[in-house]
């Protein structure tokens, strides 16, 4: 090494940092920090980049936090932008896909299920929507989940009759389907309702979901009285029971917002050193659902600066309502809205209300997020303990942190799927569960041995290629011992000695960089659970008392495993009972299936078809018509 590679390698975080003061502009902006192997280790925003970096050049006056993330500095990367409030939405996208170490992170980030009204056809659908919003019409949302959504859109069908079917299916009825029969739709695929009528039934369900619940029911009132004066007892009856579900969706909620249209309340509590956020949303002034998260943070981080990085990056990808409530004053909390406001281009209002309804809405929020974390912490205590019982049960060198187990299911070979289930400290993480379907066409059909193979190859191989294992350690800097690792530290194997040697030999010939403990667990005499007899390299097979603790955790596991694999195949099984002769098809795509459904209403219309027909379809050209006829017409 020359002398000026030596000199640079001493180099300190403050005198790196110093170095790029010099050239910065006084403008706002946005800066990463990164470590010695090119990691972001933490994502700012600052009004003025100069001045806010300027700051990182001493370790006086900062935080121990603070102290080592400067200490780690290698380099740092900038962009400036026109305004704070642009600075303040490329730090939230920038921390969301980065995830730095060093910044408070938003975990669990799921996607809410909307109700959408879809407007693109001439009679409008009510369906549950997730994702992008493409489609044109009108959303109503967010839910905590799709079961409320579907409860809600079944509840909506009763009170106004609009049709959830697809439009394939509404263009091929040639009379009323079973959801009219049972008054859950108004029929205008068969002329039951005029499309003007139908229409004033979308216009009413629109109102509802948009908070002019009164003003709906009330119509809804007076045209039943009105029918009953009349003797119209069947229509009168009709409107009764849309009242009534009307009445049903008011009652979901158990709290609502009288002064409150559209809201998301946002309550945090922090204890152990652990942060919880409940998230409420309101609108049309009816509670629709709430969800807790536990964002990653520093304990040193007070409860005003982890709420405010959270509301920034959860409205990453989300549009706010009118209002946002909080239980503690953001620190930047103008900023925040304006930012808000660039987004979704429609006035924020974000309080921390101190008395009346907006204060209990707040007050109910913080309860519930008090009580989340006391049962996550609690849960997670008790997986501590489990996973010290298994350390010491079967002799590993550490407590893991990272438990793998696999399962195969299959039908005399056919449409063979691996699973894999994942534990930690925080229980069974879901979110790293992982089907593998059998590719391989040299595998004798229920060659379990073969199966197991292909997934532990691909899936160590990946990982491999995807991960550094020496960094795969916990962290004491990041404070966040809980965080999943991707290396497992054990792989629990369903069956004896034959299984878990074949196992070790696979993964010794992948030359796996770290050691994994291999763990094979063997049913009892006639498959008796509490007999199960275990194997590990190096010791003789043993037995654990039946009223073990750590026995009745494994049997979770495998038994976890095995319903996983199974219903993975059901559901591989089951799309491939009802795959459409269409998709055999090749040059058929979805927007050439789309137009023969919707012009035959169905596949085996399709199939009658003939060639002249076929080319009659926009899009449908004549080779491709010869092509379908010759597909659905070939001799046998």
């Amino acid at each position: 090494m020359s002398q000026e590679q030596h000199q640079e390698a001493q180099k300190s975080g403050p005198d790196i940092i110093k170095a790029f003061v010099r050239t910065l502009p006084a403008s706002p902006g946005v800066y990463r920090m990164l470590d010695d192997k090119g990691q972001v280790i933490y994502v700012g925003k600052a009004r003025s980049l100069k001045a806010r970096v300027n700051n990182y050049t001493r370790y006086e006056g900062n935080s121990l936090r603070i102290g080592r993330m400067i200490s780690a500095t290698r380099s740092m990367e900038f962009v400036t932008t026109e305004t704070e409030g642009e600075a303040l939405l490329l730090e939230a996208n920038l921390i969301k896909r980065l995830k730095p170490r060093y910044n408070v992170l938003l975990r669990d980030d799921k996607s809410f299920p909307y109700i959408l009204i879809a407007t693109e056809h001439e009679a409008p659908e009510i369906l549950l929507h997730r994702g992008v919003r493409r489609r044109k019409g009108h959303y109503f949302g967010p839910f905590a989940s799709a079961h409320s959504v579907r409860k809600t859109i079944t509840a909506l069908q009763k009170a106004f009759l609009l049709r959830n079917c697809t439009d394939s299916f509404y263009q091929s009825r040639t009379r009323p389907c079973l959801q009219h029969q049972i008054k859950r739709c108004a029929a205008p695929c068969t002329g039951e309702i005029s499309i003007p009528d139908y229409e004033a039934l979308v216009e009413d369900a629109r109102a509802f979901l948009m908070g002019k619940t009164k003003k709906v029911q009330d119509e809804l009132s007076k045209d039943m009285n009105e029918a009953a004066e009349n003797l119209d007892f069947e229509r009168a009856a009709l409107l009764r029971d849309r009242l009534s579900a009307l009445a049903l969706i008011q009652s979901q909620g158990d709290m609502t917002a009288q002064s409150l249209a559209d809201a998301d309340v946002f309550a945090i509590h922090h204890e152990a050193g652990q942060f919880c956020v409940q998230v409420f949303f309101f609108r049309a002034h009816q509670n629709w659902g709430n969800h807790a998260y536990y964002p990653r943070a520093d304990k040193e981080l007070t409860d005003e600066e982890v709420l405010t990085a959270f509301v920034a990056q959860f409205y990453e990808g989300r549009t706010a309502p009118r209002d946002v409530l909080v239980s503690h004053e953001l620190l930047e909390q103008d900023l925040v809205a304006e930012a808000l406001y660039i987004r979704s281009k429609s006035k924020v209002r974000i309080t921390a209300p101190k008395r009346g309804e907006k204060r209990e809405l707040v007050d109910y929020a913080l309860t519930n997020a008090r009580e989340a974390l006391g049962r996550k912490l609690s849960e997670t205590a008790s997986q501590q303990k489990l996973l010290e019982g298994v350390r010491e049960t079967f002799g590993l060198e550490e407590t893991p942190r990272r438990i793998e187990v696999y399962d195969n299911s299959h039908i005399q070979g056919t449409n063979a799927v691996g699973g894999m289930i994942v534990a930690g400290r925080e229980g069974l993480s879901k979110k790293h569960y992982r089907t593998f379907n059998i590719k391989s066409t040299e595998l004798t059909p229920g060659d379990d041995f073969g199966m197991m193979r292909e997934v532990l190859t691909r899936r160590f191989t990946r990982l491999i290629n995807e991960t550094d294992p020496e960094t795969e350690t916990v962290d004491p800097d990041a404070d966040d011992s809980a965080t999943m690792p991707e290396w497992p530290d054990v792989l629990l194997i369903d069956g004896g000695k034959g299984q878990l040697g074949a196992v070790r030999e696979i993964l010794s010939e992948m030359d796996l960089p770290r050691h994994v403990a291999l763990i094979g667990i063997a049913k009892g005499e006639e498959r008796n659970a509490g007999r199960e007899t275990f194997h590990m390299e190096g010791r003789e097979p043993f037995m654990l008392p039946a009223r073990d603790p750590v026995l009745y955790y494994v049997q979770r596991l495998r038994d976890e495993a095995h319903c996983f694999a199974i219903g993975t195949h059901r559901a591989r099984r089951k799309k491939e009972m009802v795959k459409n002769p269409l998709d055999e098809i090749e040059g058929i795509g979805p927007t050439r299936k789309r137009a023969l459904l919707n012009h035959f209403g169905s596949a085996k219309a399709v199939s009658r078809a003939s060639q002249a027909d076929l080319q009659a379809i926009s899009g449908i050209s004549s080779e491709m018509a010869q092509k379908i006829y010759d597909h659905f017409n070939r001799s046998s």
